[in-house]
């Protein structure tokens, strides 16, 4: 009886011992934990029947990456992915990216998604059928980045302006009840979706689209009122309402149409309850793109403009939460038609960022925890450009040259 009361007592020890290791171990976990790196993800890596339409079956954007020439003397193209030409859709090969990412300090993959009036969802295959049905997918949180711009065919495009568009950006306020129903349900109750303050991430492309197409900024705020209601109802404490950041400036803003227009950007994001403001790649903020030089522009200076937009944007509204950008690469080349001249022009004839080296990419990742840490905002937050953006150069996925030394980097400055 004694050993049997003795061996309880010991039992009970180690279980309140092995309770307070845990809590300890987690608010270790807590403390350590101060910054998020989430990273964007294009998903046109896979069969979709709508690019089937467009292009032909079975066509996927690794024809445009296996297609891209040097276009210049000491063009590193095409770019060869270490991994092969795979099918993202697959839960298997998702697996491998989930491991991947998290094994590198990851948290987050933010799915670029679509879905168009003419269409309805595109390329959400991706996500559904290979992300979402992965074993392992619990090692990462996701979350959706609405792309709702024209889809204009530049798979590939020709020097011209003759750009075909494929599908209009804007859609109505039937569409958008739509839409939202379909992203609380199908993705907000996904035990992995990513959420700030209990609240799930939703972040919308181009705002200024999103407005004009719903007739103004007022019938936006009751669409963005909408989303946050029926996120309520089930069950969470609001949305997490996040804009790119490329579209906020007074030039942008003054294109909004109707006669409630906002003044201005604050008054835009305040009427629309933004939480946040993010930056998608480093074009988006680099004035003199077009102006420093072609076939190539140095690294430095657009990075060098990012920070400089990091600060501005702080400073001009710091009530936002703004999460910095880092982007490994810049190179469209592959998405120009590769027997038209390549010349400056209108996107994707534009400069290629060279020197984008992993350790210059590390010191860039150095720079950006820096600049958070001196920002010092509730949430830390650190957006990266790109998992897989082969076709405008800047990936993360290991590729022949460098293999995994850029993921290697995120490691190195905020693995845990």
């Amino acid at each position: 009886m004694y050993k049997t009361v003795f061996a309880a007592i010991i039992c009970l020890v180690s279980f309140v011992f092995n309770v307070k290791a845990q809590k300890v171990s987690d608010d270790k976990l807590k403390i350590g934990k101060n910054y998020e790196v989430a990273v964007y993800y294009f998903p046109n890596y896979h069969p979709d029947s709508i690019n089937a339409k467009w292009h032909g079956k079975g066509w996927t954007e690794w024809e445009v990456v296996k297609a891209a020439k040097p276009r210049f003397p000491g063009h590193e193209q095409p770019k060869v992915p270490s991994w092969g030409y795979f099918n993202e859709a697959d839960p298997k090969w998702a697996a491998k990216e989930i491991d991947l990412a998290a094994d590198n300090g990851i948290d987050v993959f933010i799915y670029d998604w679509y879905w168009y009036s003419n269409t309805g969802q595109y390329l959400q295959e991706g996500l559904e059928k290979g992300f979402l049905k992965a074993a392992n997918r619990n090692r990462l949180k996701f979350a959706l980045m609405w792309a709702n711009h024209d889809w204009v065919n530049i798979q590939p495009a020709t020097f011209d302006k003759n750009r075909i568009k494929l599908t209009e950006g804007k859609v109505s306020a039937a569409l958008w009840d739509t839409i939202s129903r379909y992203i609380v349900e199908k993705y907000f109750k996904q035990p992995n979706y990513w959420k700030i303050d209990g609240k799930p991430y939703f972040s919308i492309y181009e705002i200024i689209t999103f407005i004009n197409g719903l007739g103004g900024i007022e019938e936006a705020k009751k669409a963005i009122q909408l989303l946050d209601e029926k996120t309520k109802k089930a069950g969470f404490p609001g949305v997490h309402f996040n804009i790119m950041s490329w579209m906020v400036n007074d030039h942008m803003v003054k294109s909004i149409i109707g006669p409630d227009a906002p003044a201005n950007p604050k008054v835009m994001m305040e009427s629309l309850g933004t939480s946040s403001v993010s930056t998608y790649c480093y074009v988006h903020h680099y004035t003199n793109l077009m102006t420093d030089g072609f076939p190539t522009v140095p690294v430095e200076k657009p990075f060098a403009s990012a920070k400089e937009y990091w600060k501005e944007f702080t400073t001009a509204y710091p009530d936002i939460l703004y999460t910095p950008n880092v982007s490994m690469g810049w190179d469209a080349s592959p998405r120009c038609m590769q027997s038209d001249k390549f010349e400056l022009g209108q996107y994707p004839w534009t400069p290629v960022f060279v020197g984008n080296t992993p350790a210059a990419f590390q010191k860039q990742l150095q720079e950006a925890k820096s600049f958070l840490d001196q920002y010092n905002p509730k949430h830390k937050i650190l957006v990266l450009n790109s998992w897989n953006e082969w076709t405008e150069g800047s990936y993360l996925l290991p590729e022949r040259k460098y293999g995994t030394q850029y993921l290697e980097a995120i490691k190195a400055v905020f693995g845990k």
